[in-house]
């Protein structure tokens, strides 16, 4: 049995997305796929007092075809920028003192052009934290065959897996009967239940950057999500 995840590669992302990392064997950053404006490959919330604020990674975007793999940073001040945005919002948190110099280090000593790898060192840095082992690989190791469901579902048999944990918005597009047709078996991620946790300001709000956890929680974060219980 090996359960395998599919995703592009987000910029900070919130629990849930390393919850899906920590539910399967290998988990793929889909970054050949097509880079999307105004959505969570270059930007995620952080909690403020005024609110919930975005921290967006400003990038080049050439043409509509552009995928994210290819997409660039168009403007190298951003790390220190949101660097500072986090350390006025989080200094007064219990944990960030603890977390601080290895968050801090991959601002400030960020020299990455390309999105995907500035995405990659964030994500793989929360999960040395979390505690996640999950091995991580990009789809351009892959053959990527034509057909948006069968991509997927070929990246599966090539892995050697059986099984393949998908985000539920996927839902509204993923062909079941190919799926069926391949015999590789689909499972949904339900990002229902979760509890709240200490947040420094209010109203509490679950879809912000892991970050939020991790400074306001530290070791006991993994407490608040819902794959580490089991």
């Amino acid at each position: 049995m090996k359960k395998v995840a599919i995703v592009q590669s987000n910029y900070i992302p919130w629990k849930g997305y390393f919850d899906l990392i920590n539910s399967v064997d290998e988990f793929i950053l889909y970054d050949d796929a097509q880079y999307t404006r105004r959505d969570w490959r270059n930007r995620n919330k952080i909690m403020t007092s005024q609110g919930v604020q975005w921290l967006t990674i400003p990038v080049n975007q050439v043409d509509f075809e552009q995928k994210i793999i290819d997409t660039t940073v168009s403007d190298k001040s951003w790390s220190k920028k949101h660097w500072k945005s986090i350390t006025q919002n989080y200094s007064k948190a219990t944990f960030f003192e603890e977390y601080r110099r290895e968050i801090e280090n991959l601002y400030m000593d960020c020299q990455e052009d390309k999105l995907s790898n500035i995405n990659y060192n964030f994500i793989t840095t929360i999960n040395k934290i979390l505690g996640i082992k999950t091995k991580i690989r990009w789809s351009g190791e892959f053959e990527l065959v034509e057909g948006k469901t069968m991509k997927l579902l070929d990246i599966c048999k090539q892995c050697g897996a059986d099984t393949y944990l998908s985000g539920p918005a996927a839902k509204d597009y993923f062909d079941m009967e190919l799926a069926k047709e391949v015999g590789i078996k689909v499972e949904w991620m339900d990002y229902s239940g979760y509890p709240d946790y200490r947040q420094l300001h209010k109203p509490f709000e679950h879809g912000v950057t892991v970050l939020d956890l991790i400074f306001n929680e530290g070791p006991n974060a993994v407490s608040f999500m819902k794959t580490f219980n089991k």
